[in-house]
């Protein structure tokens, strides 16, 4: 009977330590976690500042689909930059095989013969415990390797998108770099953002933006906003 107690609470523990926490929540506070990267120890996310952050996940260094983006992604690094965007890559390889994996990528010649420099850091994760903490281990996939995880985090470390893609399939980096943009337009103009928008496209109001003693006041009002329906209020961008 003491054995078939044991063993219970050693199961217990076992399944502990291996199960899967729940993916954070968009309007949470982003985990924080410490770990070992190319980059030296990182501490995130403040070691990351008051920026925008990308923690991405991917499942296996030096494999087809996540060396296409890794290199992409460092071919964006200047329109990550221009965003106010910090970006940081994880996945339960260890640190060794990150950094054999980055010079393997900086190696790549592209079509003008240039080639890529990862600035980025490329995060150790062989325990699983931040992949874990964020939901990254979808485990009818694989309860080893992390799915494509994309979490879009505020300057005030709160998550504000979150997306997975399947193993097999690669993101989109100009899709995220569009929710980054939809983002920011919205947070710093109060407003809503339309489907397929773009940068520079006209955005929607989540309220009537004026009132008709507004208007008779002012109106060129009626050049600033236009109504598609009851509650469609859109507001003109001037660089569209």
């Amino acid at each position: 009977m003491k054995k078939i107690s044991l063993f219970i609470i050693i199961l217990f523990f076992v399944n502990m330590a291996f199960s899967q926490d729940r993916i954070p929540l968009i309007g949470e506070k982003a985990p924080s976690f410490t770990a070992n990267s190319t980059n030296g120890k990182i501490d995130f996310p403040k070691d990351f500042g008051n920026s925008w952050k990308i923690l991405f996940s991917h499942p296996r260094d030096f494999t087809p689909v996540c060396t296409s983006e890794v290199l992409q992604l460092a071919e964006m690094q200047k329109e990550f930059d221009a965003l106010g965007v910090k970006i940081a890559i994880i996945s339960t390889d260890e640190l060794s095989q990150h950094e054999g994996w980055k010079k393997a990528i900086e190696a790549i010649k592209l079509d003008d013969n240039k080639s890529v420099t990862i600035n980025f850091p490329l995060i150790e994760d062989k325990n699983a415990k931040i992949s874990r903490k964020y939901g990254m281990l979808h485990e009818p996939t694989s309860t080893t390797k992390d799915v494509r995880g994309v979490f879009i985090i505020s300057p005030d470390n709160i998550i504000e998108s979150i997306n997975f893609y399947p193993m097999n399939v690669g993101r989109n980096m100009n899709e995220v770099v569009r929710i980054v943009e939809a983002l920011q337009t919205a947070q710093a103009n109060k407003v809503l953002i339309p489907v397929d928008w773009q940068k520079g496209g006209d955005v929607l109001m989540p309220y009537k933006p004026y009132t008709d003693q507004d208007l008779a006041k002012n109106p060129n009002l009626k050049n600033e906003y236009y109504n598609v329906g009851n509650d469609m209020w859109y507001k003109k961008v001037s660089d569209k």
